[in-house]
């Protein structure tokens, strides 16, 4: 596949998972204005189950919206924390190459992120990351 197929895809994808999470959106709003008058409703909506569903999508995101956040900054080539990312990502010890090969690309952002944000507190930065 060429990376010009390759963004196509992830183009289309990123397009058809923004379009699901309006409609989760507009679906979980109609049935939070809906549920105060019904309470068969109201009882649906706060089993496990449903909960458990709410939970997981939710921590999803919150992974998304910090590995985007770092991939923004990363990607940004007059960035000086996107730079700082680099070398971070770039110091990986060398006899952890067979582990990097078996490691999802999320843990990896996901040490860099924590890395740059323990950083930026140190420093005294103490902003938001979005």
């Amino acid at each position: 596949m060429d990376k010009d197929d390759y963004m196509d895809d992830i183009h289309a994808r990123i397009l058809r998972v923004t379009e699901d999470l309006r409609a989760i959106q507009r679906e979980l709003n109609y049935a939070a204005m809906q549920a105060p008058g019904d309470p068969e409703l109201m009882e649906a909506l706060n089993e496990v189950p449903e909960v458990e569903s709410i939970q997981l999508l939710k921590t999803a995101l919150d992974q998304m919206r910090h590995f985007l956040w770092f991939y923004s900054q990363v990607m940004s080539n007059d960035s000086e924390i996107g730079e700082k990312l680099r070398q971070t990502l770039s110091k990986q010890p060398a006899n952890d190459a067979l582990q990097k090969t078996e490691r999802s690309v999320a843990e990896k952002f996901k040490y860099a992120t924590d890395t740059l944000m323990l950083r930026q507190l140190a420093e005294g930065k103490n902003r938001k990351p979005n």
